[in-house]
């Protein structure tokens, strides 16, 4: 079964160092969406990249960086991630915090659809 609707992707890009009380920041952002209720959080570890800073962090050889960038994905209904962003104010010291407007399409089984 395929069903589909409109939602909001909260993308959070962090540096894989970045700590909050000395575990990771990404950490933290998924657990607290998770206890907020959200729909699902994926970590993504980049290759290679740069921001504010303007330093390129990669993972090749001659130069390897051990502060890659780190994005967290979230996808969910518009009040949802609206209502989650003052704690990334909380946390987010560096970094940068986009909304996007999405179309939802998500592929259900038949044995989730039934129960």
């Amino acid at each position: 079964m395929k069903s589909s609707g409109t939602a909001l992707r909260l993308s959070i890009f962090v540096g894989e160092t970045d700590r909050w009380h000395h575990k990771p920041l990404y950490s933290e952002i998924v657990h607290r969406a998770h206890a907020a209720g959200l729909a699902g959080a994926t970590v993504l570890r980049g290759l290679e990249g740069y921001g504010a800073a303007n330093h390129i962090h990669t993972t090749r050889i001659l130069s390897l960086s051990d502060d890659l960038p780190v994005v967290i994905v979230i996808v969910d209904a518009e009040d949802r991630i609206r209502a989650f962003l003052p704690q990334l104010d909380e946390l987010v010291a560096e970094g940068m915090v986009v909304l996007d407007p999405v179309e939802v399409i998500r592929y259900v089984g038949r044995g989730a659809a039934e129960g």
